[in-house]
């Protein structure tokens, strides 16, 4: 399969690139595919002829989507919708990949599939009309929601976390529950899910469920710092957007592709930064 991947330069277009089993992968970033630029993406489908695209170009600043929606939208939202078209135009598939900040965290249990969204920041607002733009126009597509996602390279938590180590205790938030993600793990579901032709919307995250303050607790042991973690309330790290509180992801969807327990990402992480 010939695959044609955008936001090649993020954590999970990284992780693609390095786990994408037999098929063969054109890999463009920002530079060499503008998502928003509907002409531009007409032009990267009919040169490179893809049987399939994934999407992993997204804007990823939480907070300032705050004040800037406006691009927020443009790249979360009509970035996929261009797509879409362009795609289903060509009978490619599409595969798009989403956020657990689509749900409001009001649920006392892990959401599936079927639960329904209800965005409290800018951003799961713009991640859910990017959603809602791939199912409306494109028949033959794959929209996969994720959570907490990160990779040995680029910015994320448990980098800052460790950059954080350096300077003595760390207060992190314990009242935030969520599926932490390891890149490389949801690269390998996603092939897995492309393979089958099952298309749909499906919840592919880290197995289990935990808090900011637990997974740094794990993310220092498994990396042999020694570096006290402080419990801290949300309402003590006051942000510009706002967090569901309870945003665990689980699959009731066939084909059920579990990614290993959020533990195993934190020490495969670990295993990466220390060499």
């Amino acid at each position: 399969m010939r695959i044609l991947l955008t936001g090649a330069r993020g954590q999970l277009g990284r992780a693609l690139l390095a786990h994408h089993g037999r098929h063969e992968v054109v890999a463009l970033d920002h530079a060499g595919l503008d998502i928003t630029d509907s002409g531009a993406v007409t032009r990267a489908l009919e040169a490179h002829s893809p049987d399939l695209l994934i999407n992993a170009a997204a804007y990823n600043a939480v907070d300032r989507a705050e004040t800037d929606a406006e691009t927020a939208y443009r790249v979360n939202a009509l970035g996929p919708r261009n797509l879409a078209v362009a795609a289903a135009a060509r009978g490619i598939p599409l595969l798009h990949v989403s956020t657990d900040y689509v749900f409001d965290g009001t649920k006392a249990r892990p959401y599936d599939e079927d639960d329904v969204p209800n965005p409290l920041s800018a951003y799961g607002a713009s991640k859910l009309a990017g959603e809602e733009a791939v199912r409306e126009v494109a028949e033959r597509h794959y929209v996969v929601r994720t959570a907490w996602l990160y990779h040995a390279e680029g910015r994320n938590f448990p980098r800052r976390m460790l950059e954080l180590a350096r300077e003595g205790p760390v207060r992190v938030v314990n009242d935030q529950q969520g599926s932490p993600t390891y890149a490389p793990h949801l690269a390998v579901g996603l092939v897995r899910l492309v393979e089958t032709g099952g298309f749909g919307t499906y919840h592919m995250a880290g197995s289990g469920g935990t808090s900011w303050f637990e997974l740094t607790r794990t993310l220092f042991r498994e990396a042999r710092i020694d570096a006290a973690v402080e419990p801290v309330a949300t309402r003590g790290f006051p942000r510009p957007a706002r967090r569901p509180a309870y945003s665990v992801l689980t699959t009731i969807r066939v084909p059920r592709i579990a990614l290993p327990p959020w533990e195993e990402g934190v020490a495969e992480f670990a295993r990466e930064v220390r060499r």
